[in-house]
This record gives C-alpha cells, structure tokens and sequence, in this order.
C-alpha cells in the first residue's frame, strides 16, 4: 500500500526518470538489466576479444627483490665491483648514509634452455622452465618506499584507496566458480605478517565489494565462520539465510537501488556455498604422494609456500579467477627486502619459492592449464647494484629498475624484454612502467585495458588510468 505522499513523490518523479533514462541509453551509459552486474556481480562475463588465459596466479615477490642477484645477469656488475658508482644521487634509496661502492652478486649466473638465459644459482629449479618465460626487465617504480610501491603495484597508483588488479580482472571477466571466491589471496605463512598496507593491496576500492579479495589466513581456519555451529542443523541456517535475504530485499525496494546490500546478498549466499566447496578446495591433504614431493609439501625449508602453491592450482582448476600469493612478511629481513646480507636473504627466500613455484609449472603444464593460466612473478621495486654497509652488506631500494616475468597462457616463452644499464642501475632500453605490466596482464586475459572502465564519481576509472601499453614482445 502507499500512502499520498509515496504515490505524488512516484509519479512526479517518474516523468523526470523517463527522460533521464532516454539520456543515458542515448549516452550508452545504461545497463540492461540481463548484465547487470547487480543481479550476479561474479557470473561469467565475455572477455573484449578472445584469449588463451583465463586465469592468473601471481606470485608477489613481497619486500623487493634484487633484480641483479636474481634474473638479470651483468657481467659488468662484476668487473666494476668495489668502484663508485659515478654520479649516483644517495636519495635513491632509503638509507642515504650507508652508501656503498658497487657490489657484484654473490651468486653464480649459468645460461639455460634453448634461449641461453642466465639465471642466478639460487633458482635450479625455475631455471628449468626459461624457455616458458617471458622476462621485462625494464620495470621501473614511482616510488623507494614500501607501501606506496606496493599499491602500485598491486592497484596502478602510489595510494591507498584504489582497486586492485585482481578486482579488476573479477569485475570485467566474473568467475567460473559461483561457490568460491572469485579473487584470492594468500599472505606468507610463517608467521611474518601482512605485507605493508595490509588488505589494501587487494583492496576492491571503489568497485561493488563482491569483488573484494578474499584472505585466506595463513595459520588455524583459513576463512571465519566457514562451518556451521555444531548446535545448527542446515535446515536452520537456510530458514536464517532467507530471512536475512527477504528482509534485505524489503529495503532495498524502500531504499530503492542499493548495490552494497544486493553485494552483502551474495556475500551471505557466497558463504553459505562456500561451507562445501572451499574444504574440498583447499583439502591438499588429498592429493597424491608424487605431487607433494612434486611442490616439496614435506620439506621444512619451502613446505609452507608448497601449500599455497598447491591451493593456488586446486582454486584455478576449480574456475577461481585471481589468486595471489605472497612470499615474505611485513618487516625488512621477514622479506625479500635484503638491507642486509643479501646472500643470506635471498639464498633463503628463494629456497623457499623456487621448488614450489617450479613444480606449479609443471604440474598445470600437465594438467593442460598452463595455457590457461597466467603465472606472474613479481614485486614491488629492484635493488641497487651497489652495497649498503654493515657486516654483512645488503642492498637498499631501487624504484629505477626491476625485473618481472610471465609465464603460461599467453605468454611468448623465451624471450626477455628492455634492458638496464651495464651495471643494473636503471631502466634504459624500452621502459615499461606499471601501467603497461597492468595492460598486457589485462591484454592476455582477452581484456583492452582501455575499455575496461568504472564511473566513479563522474569519471570513467581504469586500471591503467590514463596510460598503459601492451608489450607486444612478451605476447604469443
């Protein structure tokens, strides 16, 4: 029933929203109601164009890893070791008073593969799939520090507040699975802590919240709530689910379009599914002797970062769209982030990774999900060529030059892209800034990252902003 003032307020305003709506579909700015993202924010949605990978597991290297000691090879590095760096401004990184001379890696590089790529000794493992990978190492960063580096990173801009590339990717292509979350991220499980800026690294920021990341906790119950209380019997948990639903419904009819409440619906309905669906996907238990030796489930040095390895397949394999994984903690020797002894830090974290992140390779290779999934390696910012005093010398922040590869759908296997300088300081041939990593991510997932847009406040957002291109090299 409505009363006198309901009916006038209906029918005055109605005239208005007929013209309104006329503009809007003139404009192209108007949903129809069958897409509407309202009625099922993670149903599958059709890419731009067509594309092998339909899904993305990125293994984010937390803290900043040295791109000198890892993936890019300088055989300067070494003949200049122990001279300063002429002209080097001490800003550049973070600690401007332990500045040191220029310090070769301590790591032995060997070319592999068919395309001769050198790698450091401290990946035997990843050594083994070059020729599946593709190599930018000519990323750069607008920032030397932690946080704001990672928010670019992981969301396009140096500032908190923006939706993540994994939002993104959910908000243009949906999900395959209607009973896990469609966006995934697992933080490093060895009780080091969040990376800096916690959950806004897979913040959904202004986007509808379905597409918010889903945590899994690194220790005890991955998921919150994820069972039923022992004195429930389902019968009444569904009785309680539709309620809350008819109650959520009414206001919304009162309220009039709400897409938070229609996004809390789901959230509800989400949950309940995922009562059944995320044991048995996270269940690694299960899985056969010859694959947990496969990723090193047993051994102690890289079994915690086997496990989420091995849940990162199970969930792509499931249909989830986005995970995430991150290697290394909060706190600067938690991390990749090697201020000091870099040897001893990186010999660790990637002792840690390599076996798991390999055995990932193959396994989806054998499976036939290689094409279909991408797998990137990546974080924050690089390091500088040279030391950072103290005993055992690290090395500080470097935003100049980073490097990053893909692999799998795709993805051109054996090729590297850009270069720095002879000494690994700078990105000098082909640049590539964040906005371009994000569109040929976008770009191989069938998505133009230019099309792929959200009005927010009276502007259409991107992920890419303003910028961004594809790079081509790397693309099959």
């Amino acid at each position: 029933m409505l009363d006198r003032r309901a009916l006038l307020a209906r029918c005055g305003g109605g005239i208005g929203m007929f013209a309104l709506t006329s503009l809007l579909d003139q404009e192209g700015l108007l949903a129809n109601e069958a897409s509407s993202p309202s009625l099922n924010p993670l149903a599958p949605k059709p890419a731009h164009f067509a594309a092998k990978a339909k899904a993305v597991i990125w293994i984010f290297v937390n803290g900043g890893h040295s791109q000198v000691d890892t993936w890019d090879y300088k055989p300067e590095l070494i003949k200049r070791d122990g001279q300063e760096l002429p002209g080097f401004d001490r800003s550049t990184g973070f600690f401007i008073n332990d500045v040191g001379p220029l310090m070769k890696s301590p790591f032995e590089f060997k070319p592999h593969g068919q395309c001769g790529k050198h790698v450091s000794s401290i990946f035997p493992n990843l050594a083994k799939h070059v020729d599946k990978m593709a190599f930018i190492h000519s990323l750069w960063s607008e920032s030397n520090n932690h946080s704001p580096a990672l928010f670019m990173m992981n969301t396009g801009l140096p500032r908190m507040g923006n939706p993540s590339v994994g939002s993104w990717v959910t908000y243009g292509l949906g999900s395959e699975n209607q009973d896990l979350p469609a966006f995934v991220v697992m933080s490093d499980p060895k009780g080091r802590g969040l990376p800096k800026g916690h959950s806004l690294n897979w913040t959904c920021g202004f986007l509808p919240g379905a597409y918010q990341g889903t945590w899994l906790k690194p220790t005890g119950t991955p998921i919150d709530n994820m069972t039923r209380l022992a004195d429930e019997t389902e019968s009444e948990q569904q009785a309680q689910l539709a309620l809350m639903q008819r109650l959520n419904r009414l206001q919304m009819e009162q309220s009039g379009v709400a897409p938070e409440l229609e996004a809390r619906i789901k959230s509800f309905e989400l949950a309940y599914r995922m009562q059944s669906a995320a044991p048995e996907a996270l269940a690694v238990d299960s899985e056969p002797q010859h694959i947990k030796d496969l990723y090193g489930l047993d051994r102690p040095e890289c079994g915690h970062m086997a496990r989420q390895c091995l849940v990162a397949r199970r969930m792509v394999e499931r249909g989830v769209r986005f995970v995430q994984l991150y290697s290394g903690g909060m706190e600067n020797q938690l991390s990749w982030d090697g201020h000091r002894d870099i040897k001893g830090n990186h010999t660790q974290f990637a002792g840690e990774t390599d076996q798991p992140v390999a055995a990932l390779i193959s396994d989806l290779e054998q499976r036939g999900l290689l094409d279909s999934t991408l797998i990137v390696w990546a974080g924050e910012f690089g390091r500088l060529p040279i030391s950072q005093k103290g005993a055992s010398p690290g090395r500080d922040h470097n935003p100049h030059a980073n490097t990053a590869w893909l692999a799998g759908g795709g993805v051109k296997g054996g090729v590297s892209h850009g270069a720095t300088d002879d000494v690994g300081f700078k990105a000098v041939v082909d640049r590539v800034d964040t906005h371009d990593f994000h569109a040929t991510i976008l770009h191989l997932l069938g998505m133009n990252h230019e099309k792929l847009t959200y009005l927010h406040n009276g502007r259409r957002y991107r992920l890419t902003d303003v910028k961004g291109h594809v790079i081509k090299s790397v693309v099959a």
